[in-house]
């Protein structure tokens, strides 16, 4: 005669599983769902605001360096690990009070602060040294510049498209403060067969 029935594992007690709590649950699986959404959303955003982002090429004063329509890759850390450098080529808004639909340039910075620069005879003095600017296609078509010192914390930028009134750069608006650097354009990544680093 058995008094006692041998202990059968939890499991079995009904012959189901045990039940995880019903909308409780799903609620949980939910919530976890949107804190990974907001978490990968946050990163997105402080990485294309701090870290790097892609820009699209408008218009023609880069020629022949960059074209219309192709797709950049900016290196925005720039802005807290050093500073551009002569050669460079770089994103950057425009000086305040200029109304365009177009706030930001990309232009190469051709003098930095304390350099002073001439132009003379379609040609670009740096500090009475001429410049080899193996990136362009023709002289400097505007005339001639007076010299010019770059001021502290300041970059002057040109477009490497250098026929008549073909860009819109420091020569018109003067040195730009290092504050309105974007970032420096690392490479062209799109379209496929155009992809170099600069």
């Amino acid at each position: 005669m058995r008094f006692f029935a041998p202990r059968k594992p939890d499991g079995e007690l009904t012959g189901h599983t045990m039940p995880m709590g019903g909308s409780a649950g799903l609620l949980a699986e939910v919530w976890d769902w949107m804190k990974s959404v907001v978490i990968a959303l946050l990163v997105v955003v402080l990485v294309h605001q701090y870290g790097f982002h892609l820009s699209t090429v408008k218009g023609a004063s880069m020629q022949p360096t960059l074209e219309e329509g192709e797709w950049l890759f900016i290196n925005k850390t720039i802005r807290f690990f050093g500073a551009p450098e002569r050669g460079d080529v770089i994103v950057l808004r425009e000086t305040d009070g200029i109304n365009s639909d177009h706030p930001y340039l990309v232009k190469r910075v051709v003098a930095v602060e304390g350099d002073e620069l001439v132009i003379q005879q379609g040609k670009l003095f740096v500090n009475g040294v001429e410049v080899e600017e193996a990136y362009t296609d023709t002289p400097i078509e505007d005339g001639g510049f007076d010299p010019y010192t770059v001021q502290k914390g300041c970059l002057f930028v040109m477009g490497d498209n250098r026929h008549r009134h073909a860009s819109y750069d420091s020569r018109s608006f003067g040195a730009i403060s290092l504050e309105q650097v974007e970032g420096r354009v690392e490479w062209i990544i799109w379209p496929w067969d155009k992809f170099k680093s600069l």
